[in-house]
């Protein structure tokens, strides 16, 4: 039987670092994306992808594609962020479109699921770095969606590998202060960062552990993906100055808003444990490699999760 990946979100940041990896190695490739935030040009023109325009919110669509297609895998990388506001938008997508696809998969066999998570299911947690141990506790739209989401498929008897993520840095990234940052300084903009902790993850690692979900045995459940080791964003801004080479401005430093964490730095000592698998990218080099993606290709877009700051 062939290796063959459903991925939904497919033409996201992740989603289509996903595909170009496993396009590479003979993998057969459906994504199903509604391009609310990903991009179509992401993905490539070849006879092994297919790309469906549509959304894990339709039912009817999902169990179709599988029931046609018949992924060894569906990797769940769909997720509604963009507007904080938008509470109905992230409930359909985050949550309802993950009971879309466990039932799906529940109705025409597929092995496993690899879910995607967002490190905000923890909300403002007791201590970091953040176990996994640690109580879910979401206070945002994104992340009580997300976590609804991620406990329907755990609990829906199929073979589900959550992967809580960290700030994930490589081609396509198009969310987080990197790119805010980058696209400012450039244009001689000011700027600002916020008073918080967060831990940044090469793409490189990241893909190197997704293999081991694809590829092993690995036990059902949630695993923290991280270096844990957290880097303020006043850190992140100061490395984009060294690699634009300019003299920026002072740059204020304000406090977390009220739909924002302080500091989300994620465990991964169990995960590296289970997977066998440690990062090996450190923090300036992960910020470098970004920035030299977009030295080559350009920030095409900027997304966020937090609400617009008042004036």
């Amino acid at each position: 039987m062939k290796n063959k990946l459903l991925i939904t979100g497919g033409a996201g940041c992740l989603g289509s670092s996903i595909v170009d990896k496993y396009l590479s190695k003979g993998y057969t490739i459906l994504v199903l994306d509604n391009f609310a935030t990903g991009k179509k040009q992401n993905l490539p023109d070849t006879s092994n992808l297919r790309v469906v325009d549509g959304s894990v919110v339709d039912a009817d669509l999902v169990n179709v594609l599988v029931k046609e297609f018949r992924p060894t895998i569906v990797i769940n990388s769909a997720a509604a962020y963009k507007d904080p506001t938008n509470w109905r938008e992230d409930v359909e997508t985050n949550t309802i479109g993950s009971i879309n696809i466990a039932k799906a998969c529940l109705e025409n066999g597929v092995e496993k699921i690899i879910n995607f998570q967002t490190a905000l299911n923890y909300g403002r947690p007791d201590t970091t770095p953040i176990p996994i141990t640690a109580a879910s506790k979401p206070f945002t739209s994104y992340g009580i969606s997300k976590a609804a989401g991620e406990q329907f498929l755990l609990n829906s008897g199929l073979n589900v590998i959550s992967l809580r993520l960290a700030n994930i840095c490589g081609p396509r990234l198009a969310i987080g202060p990197i790119p805010t940052f980058y696209t400012r300084l450039k244009e001689g903009k000011n700027c600002f960062c916020s008073d918080s902790l967060r831990d940044f993850l090469d793409m490189e690692d990241f893909l190197n552990i997704l293999h081991i979900a694809i590829t092993q045995q690995i036990p059902k459940g949630a695993y923290n993906v991280s270096t844990g080791v957290g880097s303020s964003i006043k850190e992140v801004f100061d490395e984009v100055v060294i690699h634009l080479g300019i003299s920026a401005p002072e740059v204020p430093i304000v406090a977390v808003g009220a739909d924002d964490v302080k500091e989300v730095v994620l465990d991964p000592s169990y995960t590296e444990n289970i997977f066998n698998w440690k990062a090996k990218y450190n923090f300036k080099q992960t910020i470098k490699r970004q920035l030299e993606w977009y030295d080559k290709y350009g920030v095409t877009d900027i997304f966020s999760h937090l609400a617009v700051p008042k004036k």
